[in-house]
């Protein structure tokens, strides 16, 4: 009979999927985001207003959790993996459209996905966009002579409306993570099971050799005699 990793007692093969520095990058921006979100509702929800108090410190939160948003990206552009996984994040491919179209059969039929699957890529390309727009339009709310053609009324109307919707989108993609434990693992420790990758990643874990596009040189499959896989408690490293 064929011994698998499990009737061994040997680790599942693993695969990198984010670096440290591309982990620092979505740990900072999240941490940024949730205090720009929490501030606003502090700001603009009346109980929680009157619970907080203090409303110049958390209008300053506010303004600073915002403007410093873009920052770990920025930052984040030194790292060779991160500025590869922006592009990407940054290019839907012809097998994308194949995923999108298996979304109406309820995810029944065939979903292939690279290293970032169309949703993930529809995702980035949207906040990416947004938050400039929340940036602008919270600029001319802080200083409103900034463009005096431009009514304030009508930056708060952008800047609030985008802020609706970001916070939708952001529940939808924090309520997806929550139900993905393969993913979690790979945002919060690096790794990923190969198995994971295979099933919601295939063309990233195993990539066609005509496809030179879907080739990560960051990924390797460790095995258990490669230390840097996987710790002595089995676990993976960093």
């Amino acid at each position: 009979m064929t011994s698998t990793a499990g009737s061994t007692g040997a680790p599942e093969p693993l695969l990198r999927r984010f670096t440290r520095a591309e982990r620092l990058v979505h740990r900072a921006t999240a941490g940024l985001m949730l205090l720009c979100g929490a501030s606003a509702a502090c700001l603009y929800v009346t109980p929680l207003a009157e619970l907080v108090g203090r409303r110049h410190l958390v209008m300053v939160a506010h303004q600073w959790s915002g403007l410093l948003l873009p920052v770990p990206l920025l930052l984040g552009l030194a790292s060779r993996a991160l500025r590869a996984d922006l592009g990407r994040l940054n290019r839907l491919a012809p097998y994308d459209r194949e995923w999108l179209r298996g979304l109406r059969g309820g995810g029944r039929g065939p979903r292939p996905a690279g290293k970032f699957n169309a949703g993930q890529k529809i995702w980035a390309g949207w906040i990416a966009g947004a938050v400039p727009v929340m940036a602008g339009t919270g600029l001319l709310m802080w200083f409103g002579g900034l463009l005096p053609w431009i009514p304030r009324r009508d930056a708060i109307l952008v800047h609030d409306l985008t802020a609706l919707a970001i916070a939708v989108v952001v529940a939808g993609h924090v309520r997806l993570a929550l139900r993905d434990p393969g993913a979690r693992r790979g945002m919060r420790t690096g790794w990923v099971t190969r198995r994971w990758a295979r099933r919601h990643h295939p063309r990233w874990a195993d990539p066609p050799v005509t496809d030179p596009t879907a080739t990560d040189p960051t990924a390797t499959e460790p095995t258990a005699t490669e230390p840097t896989a996987t710790g002595p408690d089995g676990r993976a490293g960093p």
